[in-house]
């Protein structure tokens, strides 16, 4: 800082938003201490500018804590420092107070011989109107791979070469199939990229392995209806915050929304003269109109009208603690289904994805075993292509009970 006012100046503005944006007593209280003690430091310090630099002696001066920047995990009382110290450098930047999760691994900062084809290539997935969670997907596995040449000695995209692929997928041996796929799918989209743009001779794309994995080659995790049940009744509905979460999980359950489509719902989606859910869905960006089930609707109601906290924010569901705004976009509510699973007495399987998306593979499998039309699931679900919910077939046990042969009979 030029001048020791400007920080206090600073501190004042970034409380007194806060304070509007409804963070409590306690947390201001906090963070009126911990940046005062900071402006006394930087008073008394060489360098009065505040910086990552200053903020990060400022936490070890606080704490002992050595830090290498504001990301990662840290004890309760780092934390405590380092969070009011991170809000306030975020606030000088942009003079605005916006909730985010402390990444757990560094911000990337793309190595200087891949930076213009880097961002070329995150411009060109972002025209391509790819949804936001591929987008990301793309993003952090070409991070990693730049990363990995880069300390690999590799500075330019001309020179990456075969050995280089074959040694970054070598560090994923052992990991699930799909998950490797994945990351040769990605790879094939941006080394073509580099190729089609010029920016590499030779097309090294063609060089990756070939790993075709049957999209119904897994059978989808779903729910015993009894333990669906149980799950729900553990839910508080009495507070704010289980109203909410009572919602969404009903949303899920009977209805099958993706989570993204959960968090991206706003208050003009909802029809209630004609009791239904309009939206553009998040992944394959088609409308869709779902029926606002009684159940749902009483739910959705209680909430607004009883749960709902004050906020300017046009989504349906915000967040219940300050500042109340839209969930993040990596926000996937896997916290609090455990949380509520771990309550209802449930056994979190190990092997298996059950998350949210599992509790919308259930509702698949109760509709397959109601004798429901495939075409209407896949309606129901937003499919873009049947194949997709023909997975769903390998679930409905009941069915394929009915459809078996007697051996006996065939052998006649």
């Amino acid at each position: 800082m030029e001048k020791k006012e400007t920080i206090h100046e600073s501190i004042t503005g970034l409380l007194s938003i806060m304070a509007k944006q409804g963070y409590s007593k306690d947390t201001l209280n906090n963070y009126r201490g911990v940046l005062n003690s900071l402006a006394k430091y930087l008073e008394g310090s060489a360098d009065q500018r505040l910086d990552n630099h200053t903020g990060m002696n400022y936490i070890r001066h606080r704490t002992g804590t050595n830090l290498a920047g504001f990301w990662g995990t840290g004890d309760r009382n780092t934390n405590r420092i380092m969070r009011p110290v991170k809000l306030l450098l975020e606030f000088i930047e942009t003079g605005a107070v916006v909730f985010s999760m402390r990444p757990k691994i560094s911000t990337f900062e793309c190595p200087d011989g891949f930076r213009e084809e880097y961002d070329l290539f995150v411009e060109i997935c972002e025209d391509r109107k790819y949804a936001k969670a591929t987008i990301l997907q793309n993003k952090q596995i070409v991070q990693k791979f730049l990363h990995f040449t880069h300390y690999q000695g590799v500075n330019d995209s001309k020179k990456i070469e075969r050995q280089h692929i074959v040694a970054f997928l070598e560090k994923y041996d052992g990991c699930k199939p799909k998950y490797i796929r994945t990351n040769i799918y990605v790879l094939n989209n941006y080394l073509s990229f580099l190729f089609n743009e010029g920016f590499i001779k030779d097309d090294i794309s063609k060089t990756l392995p070939r790993m075709r994995i049957r999209r119904d080659s897994f059978i989808p995790y779903s729910w015993k209806k009894e333990d669906v049940w149980k799950l729900l009744q553990a839910v508080d509905r009495a507070s704010p915050k289980g109203k909410r979460d009572y919602a969404i999980l009903l949303l899920v359950v009977h209805l099958g929304l993706r989570v993204s489509d959960i968090r991206g719902l706003t208050l003009s989606s909802l029809d209630w003269n004609r009791r239904t859910i309009c939206f553009d869905m998040q992944k394959t960006k088609r409308p869709i109109e779902l029926p606002i089930l009684d159940d749902i609707g009483w739910a959705m109601i209680d909430y607004l009208q009883n749960g709902r906290p004050e906020t300017k924010s046009d989504r349906v569901f915000v967040r219940h603690r300050a500042p109340f705004d839209a969930f993040g976009e990596n926000n996937c509510f896997q916290r609090e289904l455990h949380r509520y699973m771990i309550k209802a007495g449930l056994t979190i399987p190990v092997d298996v994805h059950s998350g949210m998306h599992s509790l919308r593979n259930t509702l698949a499998r109760n509709l397959l075993e109601a004798d429901t039309r495939l075409e209407v699931i896949s309606e129901v679900l937003g499919h873009q292509n049947i194949n997709t919910t023909s997975i769903y077939l390998k679930i409905d046990l009941i069915g394929l009970r009915r459809c078996a042969l007697d051996p006996e009979v065939v052998m006649s």
